[in-house]
């Protein structure tokens, strides 16, 4: 399989993020949809894949796509498709549905015409009617958009955002894969203080830390496609030897997340140890008020809280007044600011040089940019 044509999904706003992070992998036949980037790769690159994209959902491989208006049109055009180079008989294979904005707009009723469908086809390949469907995990997506069907089988299991060093979590963590995308948003390089005032569970910090260290972030968790027979296993153990022959922990990090709430930081230490980064990111507790940032050319990077479900709007709003106070002291340094409030540049005290829409699990939220200079060029080097 020396031509694989795979879709890295993507939350919303953060699409050009993942399509950067696809071309740094090395596969240039790129192209940008909403929530969807696709390329081209070979069976190396779906083990690449899952192991290094940092904002990306899942990976996914894409079997085919065609127009179905009808049942028979679905069945038809799955069938067409060659499941059996992919899927063994002995392969639990479920099927799982999405549709907007087309004629087939049952969901049940597809994915049932899709597993029907691939069933037959397989029943072609294996000379049987029946599969025991108890062995490797396989599963199955058919998106329905604007009538056109998208068949894909996803390698990666469970998301991506599951990096496996969080085993604690505070009551509204950001996931790993925004707090990474907050990170590579940023002019944010080893060398410069990384601040987070409301480190909450130590999301942002170790994302920062493991990219200032070049970790991938898959080298901790195992993904569906490991156990594909299409997949050699020598392919997957090239894949990681060649991540760790690219970690650079030689490198300085000053990297410190504070919070107010003492268990916070106690889950923050646990997933830093979890990361193998215990030593390399400094947490304490104290409020964002008596929060004392050291060092020139540093990054404020942070998701405070909304008021919803940790504290209420007038605290909210307190805090980021605070945050807006000591952040006027800070002559050098950038910040990027995570935050659903439409008067957050008022309570801050000043307004952003760029704001980006992203999606915060479901809230609506802005990356405020402040952009600090940067370093002298002899510090880069």
């Amino acid at each position: 399989m020396d031509r694989i044509q795979l879709v890295a999904t993507a939350p919303m706003g953060l699409e050009a993020v993942v399509a950067r992070e696809v071309r740094e992998l090395g596969y240039t036949d790129v192209s940008v949809e909403n929530g969807r980037i696709s390329y081209w790769s070979d069976a190396l690159g779906i083990c690449r894949s899952n192991l290094w994209l940092r904002t990306a959902d899942r990976v996914l491989v894409k079997l085919g796509e065609f127009k179905a208006t009808t049942f028979d049109e679905l069945f038809e055009g799955t069938k067409a498709l060659p499941w059996p180079d992919w899927i063994p008989g002995d392969a639990e294979f479920p099927v799982n549905g999405r549709s907007h904005k087309s004629q087939l707009s049952s969901v049940p009723a597809c994915q049932g015409i899709v597993k029907k469908a691939i069933v037959e086809k397989m029943k072609l390949r294996y000379n049987t009617e029946w599969f025991p469907e108890d062995g490797p995990l396989y599963v199955i997506e058919v998106s329905l958009l604007n009538d056109i069907a998208t068949l894909t089988l996803d390698t990666s299991g469970i998301g991506l955002h599951k990096r496996g060093y969080r085993k604690l979590v505070t009551e509204a963590p950001i996931k790993e894969t925004m707090a990474a995308a907050m990170v590579l948003l940023s002019r944010w390089r080893p060398g410069r203080p990384l601040h987070d005032p409301f480190c909450g569970s130590g999301t942002i910090p170790i994302e920062a830390a493991m990219i200032g260290w070049n970790l991938a972030p898959g080298l901790r968790r195992t993904f569906d496609a490991e156990a594909w027979d299409v997949i050699p296993q020598e392919l997957w153990e090239q894949a990681r030897e060649e991540a760790y022959d690219l970690v650079r922990d030689d490198e300085p990090l000053e990297i410190v997340g504070s919070d107010i709430d003492r268990e916070a930081i106690e889950v923050a230490l646990a997933a830093a140890k979890g990361a193998g980064l215990a030593k390399e990111i400094s947490f304490y507790e104290t409020p964002v008020g008596k929060w004392q940032p050291q060092g020139d050319y540093g990054c404020i990077i942070t998701n405070p809280p909304y008021g919803e479900r940790i504290g209420t709007a007038d605290e909210v709003q307190q805090v980021i007044r605070q945050l807006g106070s000591i952040y006027k002291r800070l002559d050098t340094w950038s910040a990027f600011i995570l935050s659903p409030s439409k008067q957050f540049e008022h309570y801050f005290g000043r307004p952003a040089d760029k704001k980006r829409k992203l999606f915060n699990a479901r809230i609506e939220c802005a990356l405020l940019q402040y952009m600090g200079p940067l370093p002298p060029r002899r510090n880069q080097e």
